[in-house]
Parts: structure tokens; sequence; C-alpha cells
């Protein structure tokens, strides 16, 4: 890349610089026209982890490319246009920015960027609860809601990105090879280790300092189903058909007290557990033995301890070994404060004895009814991706999978069985099946951790240096609306509400309720 290319290359920043924010910044790294040029991270070990290994390489970094946090940055970022509008030579800004903090930290981020108006990609969930997603919503669009939003904005729904999801849209919304869809089974298997690690022991275990897991694992199962169901097919001007009702059932049926074996008697912490040797939720298996002394100092090792790494190649195994028993002996009891047990993970603590409470296992159910466009008669030509159907979501943490998802799709002229890897088709007239085995690219998500940095700096790329409206680069790279990402968000607490009520939720009434109202208010 020469010089000229390199200075209108789209320039992002990376604020988390955690296992998320060094995704991206890897994804944006190989896969983009980008180039990551700042890092903003409280953690000094992180921030710089990142910096050498994306920005600054083995040189010292300059003032423009680390931050302590992001209140840094936007203090800086302000002085910056302050100088270049006195006529100071200044160092470069940035184009874009993505947000990898903790997912409660999100709408307050979002909230004092956006009237920088850098272009803004955050991970998912947007926001832990729907008050905050309204309120980044608001904060995006100028004028009381009236405006087009004036940056692009993109949210980590990966799913919507990877090749073999995007090819199975292709065949069932442009290739329509089952006909019309009339109900989908997805499910997402967490993975039984995964789900200890991220959401008994780990930073989404408890609804109250983080949000349910269905937000925090699965929204983009939902996003993906709504992308499927509910947006129109690409170059289709119609606009989306919206679900009628739904509902969700589920709980925390395993990794709770109740269920705690016997013989462990009162240890709390693996390292203390008289069975520990014969427990398959030991930290010390997990951790240690399945993965450190494999050599394998990557995710989740580097989670329970983040400068792993960095003591096993300069100190070597036995030192790293120990560095990380000593992390997972740490523990708590009964004296501890809530606020100091709530503030961090506890990697090494007893999945029974955990603090945790959210479900491990849980359906949610959307159902269409028959739409036709608004004065249309309803029959078959007006109801082509319009007809009643139904979607079901299954959320279930004991699988031996991890985050592979699987799903059967139902047409009027054959089904669909998909997983990870493959997409089958089978027809009914001849009853013929065809298997296909989308490209697997590297990196997380099958490849949508990548596809989605690379629409995103298109769409950026696009706007800073080709002219295009924001309006038509959201549309044509990134593919998903603000109001879609809302609306997906927004179907997840309602299946909460449906769950914790116990009740079968209207939908057209609880986003007039608790979207259209509360956004009039705002």
């Amino acid at each position: 890349m020469d010089l000229n290319s390199e200075n209108r290359a789209p320039r992002i920043l990376i604020i988390g610089a955690g296992s998320r924010g060094d995704a991206y910044a890897r994804a944006v790294s190989q896969s983009t026209k980008g180039v990551v040029v700042a890092v903003a991270d409280p953690i000094a070990f992180k921030r710089k982890e990142l910096g050498r290994k994306y920005i600054w390489a083995d040189e010292h970094p300059r003032p423009e490319q680390e931050f302590t946090d992001w209140r840094m940055f936007i203090s800086w970022e302000k002085q910056r246009r302050k100088d270049a509008s006195a006529g100071h030579k200044t160092a470069p800004g940035v184009d874009g920015v993505f947000i990898c903090v903790l997912d409660e930290q999100h709408a307050e981020v979002i909230s004092a960027l956006a009237p920088l108006n850098l272009h803004i990609l955050s991970e998912k969930p947007l926001a832990t609860t729907l008050e905050d997603c309204l309120s980044i919503y608001c904060s995006l669009l100028p004028k009381q809601h009236q405006a087009a939003p004036q940056t692009i904005f993109g949210i980590g729904h990966v799913l919507r990105y990877s090749p073999h999801n995007m090819l199975l849209r292709e065949l069932l919304l442009e290739d329509h090879v089952i006909g019309e869809i009339i109900s989908i089974e997805h499910t997402e298997p967490v993975g039984w280790w995964h789900f200890a690690h991220s959401y008994v022991r780990g930073n989404w275990r408890k609804e109250s300092t983080s949000a349910p897991s269905l937000l925090t694992k699965s929204c983009h199962d939902i996003d993906f189903l709504l992308w499927l169901l509910c947006s129109p097919a690409p170059q289709s001007e119609q606009p989306p058909h919206l679900p009628s009702y739904l509902t969700s059932t589920g709980s925390l049926k395993y990794l709770k007290k109740s269920r705690k074996p016997i013989a462990a008697g009162d240890a709390t912490n693996c390292l203390s557990c008289p069975i520990e040797t014969d427990c398959m939720f030991s930290a010390k298996k997990i951790y240690v033995e399945a993965r450190l002394q494999q050599g394998h100092t990557g995710w989740p090792v580097k989670i329970v301890n983040p400068e792993i790494e960095d003591c096993y190649v300069s100190l070597g195994k036995a030192a790293a070994v120990g560095k990380l028993l000593d992390t997972l002996s740490e523990d708590y009891n009964e004296h501890a404060a809530r606020r100091e047990i709530e503030r961090r993970p506890w990697f090494g603590r007893c999945v029974w004895e955990s603090d945790n409470d959210v479900c491990d296992d849980q359906f949610v159910t959307i159902t269409w009814e028959d739409d036709a466009l608004s004065g249309h008669e309803v029959n078959a030509n007006n109801l082509k991706g319009r007809g009643a159907k139904t979607a079901t979501f299954h959320m279930m943490a004991y699988t031996e999978k991890q985050c592979e998802r699987r799903g059967r799709i139902y047409g009027t002229k054959g089904e669909i069985e998909y997983d990870s890897k493959t997409i089958s088709v089978y027809d009914f007239a001849s009853g013929r099946t065809k298997t296909q085995h989308p490209r697997q690219p590297d990196g997380g998500h099958g490849g949508g951790d990548d596809g989605l940095a690379r629409q995103f700096v298109a769409a950026v790329d696009a706007v800073k240096n080709h002219g295009v409206s924001v309006e038509e680069a959201q549309k044509t790279y990134v593919g998903c609306t603000l109001e879609e990402i809302i609306r997906s968000h927004a179907m997840v607490f309602a299946a909460e509400d449906a769950r914790k009520g116990r009740k079968v939720v209207d939908w057209q009434e609880w986003w007039q309720r608790r979207v259209e109202a509360e956004l009039q208010r705002r």
C-alpha cells in the first residue's frame, strides 16, 4: 500500500482490548482496507499487547495511538479538532470506532461518541436494557429521530456475515428452493464447559450485573431468525413482515446449589474440592490440563489470566501453570461484600456454588400471521414472503458442540437441514437431496467476524473516499438498518417478558407500548 492510499484508508480505533477487541483488530488488519491506528483500554497489559500486534509493532506508541480509556480519546479528539480548526498541524484522526467494552458500558460510550460523528460498530448486544438500546438509538438520530443517520452504524450480529448463512439466506429468499417458508427450528448448542466458563463463573453469570443469557449469548440468533423471516429479500422494497406474537420458556436447571454432588461437601473452589479429580467441571481440568499443559494459551485460558501467554513465553510452562493455578485458587466466603463478588469473574469457583442465575435452557417461539401489503387482497400472489409462519429457537448449555448452530427449515416445496458447515436441501417433487458445503474461512463465527469487519469498513470507505451517502452505504454494505438492530434486541426483551410472566406477548402492542411510546417521550 503506497503512502497516499494508506492516508485514505479508513482509520480504526478499538475501544476495549479484550478477546473481542483483538478479534476485530485482527479482522480489520487481515480482511479489510482499513488500518487499526489506535486502542483505548484501562488495562495497560491488554492495551499494549493489542497495540504491539496491530498498531506500533516494536516501536514506542505515539500519543495518538493509545488511550487509557474512551474518555481520554474523546478529550484528545476534541482538542485535535480545535487545533486543526485553528490552523495548527495535528495528527490524523480516526474514521471509525469498534466498541468492545463490557456490554453494560455500551450505552454510555456510544452516546458520548455520537456527537463526534464517527462511524461506529458495537459488539453485541447493543446494550443490556431496552432503555439503554433506545438511548443509543436517540443519540444516533438527530432532530428528534426525524433525520436519517449521519454515520455508519454496525452491530456484532456476525451470523449475518458468514458465507454459510449468506448462502442459506440466498437459497431461501432469492432462489426460493423450498418455496414459501412455513417454519424454522433453530438451535444454539452453547457447549457444556463454555457455558460454565462464561455464564456460571464468568462476566455474564448474573442478570443483575449483566443481562439475561438470551441477550448476552443468543441475541444474534434471534436476529438471525428475523433476518430470514422478517427482513425483506435483497433488492426488495417491501416493508418487513413483522411478527404477530411470541412466547418463551426457560430457567436455570442444573448448575445451582440444589444440584451440588453430596460428596463435594462444603467445598466452594475446585482446587480444594474432594471430588475435583472426578468432576468434569473441574477448573483445573478445563483450563490447566486440557489447555495450558497442551500449549494453548489463548481463549479461554487468556480470559482467566490475561498475562498467561506472556508468562508462558518468557518464563516457561511450569511458571505459567503456577500462575494460572494461583488465579484459579481465588475464592470468596460468606463474609465477602456482594459488590466485590459481583465485580469480577471467579474461574476456580465451584459451578454449584457460584452466584449465577441466568438460564441454561430456553425456548422462544415467534409466530407470524398472513400479512398482505396494505391495500392488497389476501391471496397467494400478495402473500409471497408474507404468509403465516413460525420460528422456534432453543438455547441449550449442555452440549458437545460449542456454538455450532443447527436447524431445519420447512417450506411448501421442500425442507432444508443445516449445521455450521453444510446445507442440505430436500425437494419434495423430485425426492432428491442436494448438499452444499459453503466456504469455511478462518476467523471466528464461521468467517462472520471477518465478514462483518469487511462490510463495515467497506461502508466507511465508500462514504469517506467514494462519495456514497451514509444511507446507501449502510444498505449496500452493512445490510442492516438501525431500526432492524433495535427490533431484534426488542424481540429479546419481549421474549424475556413472556418467559418471566408466563404469557403470550402481542408483538405490535408490545412494540407500541415499550418502544414507540418511549421514543415519543424522549
